[in-house]
């Protein structure tokens, strides 16, 4: 079978991630790619585990993360039937702050890093100088045991110097500043735009460097419009989509 030979040559490295997730996202590929059709089955945890190297624990938790965005069904005493080659693709209602928790209810933040930055887009943002380094915060989404977005957020140093790392305790950040600092965020302006994946990137996204990416740059104001954070979020394309609900003008 072509996914036995895959994960026969792939070199798994505890330095790349979680070994569960490293098989996940070879499957996913395999899967993706029509290696592995649709009604055909994976092999069995106890193959897959020898020719990964890895314990029966390893796999199934793996397995477990593709049953969640619905490629395949795991079954008692048989191999994982593939019952799609596409992943669940969540869409994003975007209308609200409500939407914005919504989305991530069922999702975690991995925390990367947490320090001052220079960001020519975020002095932008801040009215600042290009050469003043603001506090920025960078993590990963994880949706469904997937990888979905890239988090870059920054703020200006009058904010940021009041948070600490162990602050960001909510999968929706401004949450949290809310709670510590008692901000009040009064609206944002979204801006959408394509790119592709480099090698970064797609290490972190576990996909293929080129893959295209659904780059979201989000600017989050006070009431008296005096920007609070700049949030860049870059999603796999293939997982996420976003959905915008355009109403009449009242006034006709």
């Amino acid at each position: 079978m072509a996914v036995v030979s895959l994960l026969s040559a792939s070199k798994l490295n505890r330095d790349e991630g979680p070994l569960y997730r490293q098989i996940a996202a070879l499957l996913r590929e395999a899967i993706m790619r029509g290696e592995v059709a649709v009604g055909a089955c994976l092999p069995h945890e106890a193959q897959l585990a020898e020719e990964c190297g890895v314990s029966l624990i390893t796999v199934r938790h793996a397995l477990r993360d593709l049953e969640t965005v619905g490629l395949i069904r795991k079954r008692a005493a048989k191999a994982a039937l593939v019952i799609a080659n596409t992943p669940r693709r969540p869409s994003w209602e975007m209308n609200s702050f409500a939407d914005i928790v919504t989305h991530t209810r069922e999702a975690r933040l991995d925390i990367v890093s947490w320090k001052p930055e220079l960001s020519p887009r975020a002095a932008q943002v801040f009215g600042l100088p290009e050469t003043e380094r603001c506090p920025c915060l960078r993590a990963r989404l994880v949706v469904g045991g997937l990888p979905e977005a890239e988090i870059t957020i920054y703020f200006p140093p009058v904010i940021g110097n009041r948070l600490r790392r162990e602050d960001f305790d909510d999968v929706v950040v401004f949450r949290s500043v809310q709670r510590r600092l008692g901000l009040s965020y009064a609206g944002a302006r979204v801006t959408v735009r394509a790119e592709l994946a480099d090698a970064r990137l797609a290490r972190m996204l576990e996909c293929r460097p080129g893959s295209a990416v659904l780059a979201e740059e989000q600017v989050y104001f006070a009431p008296d419009r005096e920007p609070l954070e700049l949030t860049i979020a870059r999603h796999r394309a293939d997982l996420y989509s976003v959905s915008y609900d355009l109403r009449p003008d009242p006034d006709g």
